[in-house]
């Protein structure tokens, strides 16, 4: 299945670690070119240097217009085309409302939406000369569908991606561009790890699974997304959490039992 993506080309932003490391490999394993992109070169280095030879890294800052259109450039004189754009470059720093400063809100918002919208942006010229493109945001379950305290500016931020997805995705239908988003529920990453033991005790007890998700389960919802078989597929949002926000209430995990 995807054997359709091999030769293609793929640009993975906040491809150095967590998530956007488990997508740039995957994408890599499907056969694809694929450009790593993250603010430190060596980071994007090693990463593409774990996938291969048809991969590389570019250092770039997505909040910025002229480091997005050189990322698109790069990829472009390296292979000669832009298929995939994997919009993924996040931050997630916590701080509640009483101590999150206009600075604070900034940040994130400028990172991981304005980020997206010029990530997005740079390649559309690619992807409209070829009439085909595939662009897969990078959400979550927090702001769409839950909250967590500390996250406020965090989940405004990845509920305004969905926003901005929906009427994208109108625009750039006559160029045979789709555009969808993977809502991660919680993953372990390097980042969810730093939040400590305790915590991801707590989340994996929310989850009907009882375990939190691995970055190949959000890498392999992207490839899908990024595939000829998803082409009639866009403006839409795959939420993968393990059932973490089905039930009402840790009662009806409760109630479930076990499968012995």
């Amino acid at each position: 299945m995807f054997k359709a993506l091999a030769g293609r080309t793929v640009i993975v932003t906040g491809g150095s670690k967590g998530i956007g490391r488990g997508i740039a490999q995957r994408f890599g394993a499907a056969g694809l070119n694929v450009l790593v992109v993250a603010r430190s070169l060596a980071d994007a280095e090693r990463v593409a240097g774990e996938i291969g030879p048809h991969a590389s890294g570019f250092s770039a800052d997505v909040t910025q217009v002229e480091d997005c259109q050189a990322f698109a450039a790069a990829a472009l004189e390296r292979y000669g085309r832009i298929d995939v754009l994997c919009a993924n470059a996040g931050i997630f720093p916590a701080a509640k409302l009483d101590v999150m400063t206009g600075a604070d809100f900034d940040l994130v918002m400028n990172t991981n939406m304005k980020g997206t919208f010029l990530s997005v942006q740079a390649v559309l010229g690619a992807m409209k000369a070829r009439r085909w493109g595939r662009i897969v945001l990078t959400s979550s379950i927090t702001g769409p569908v839950t909250g967590f305290p500390g996250w406020s500016h965090y989940g405004a931020s990845k509920a305004a991606q969905l926003g901005f997805m929906r009427t994208a995705a109108i625009e750039l239908a006559p160029w045979g561009i789709t555009m969808n988003a993977v809502m991660p529920g919680n993953i372990r990453t390097e980042g969810l790890d730093g939040l400590g033991a305790d915590y991801i005790a707590k989340m994996e007890a929310s989850i009907p699974f009882k375990r939190l998700g691995g970055v190949e389960d959000i890498a392999n919802a992207a490839l899908f997304f990024a595939s000829e078989e998803a082409g009639y597929v866009t403006g839409q949002g795959m939420v993968i959490d393990g059932g973490q926000i089905l039930p009402e209430s840790l009662g009806a995990l409760e109630e479930m039992g076990s499968a012995d």
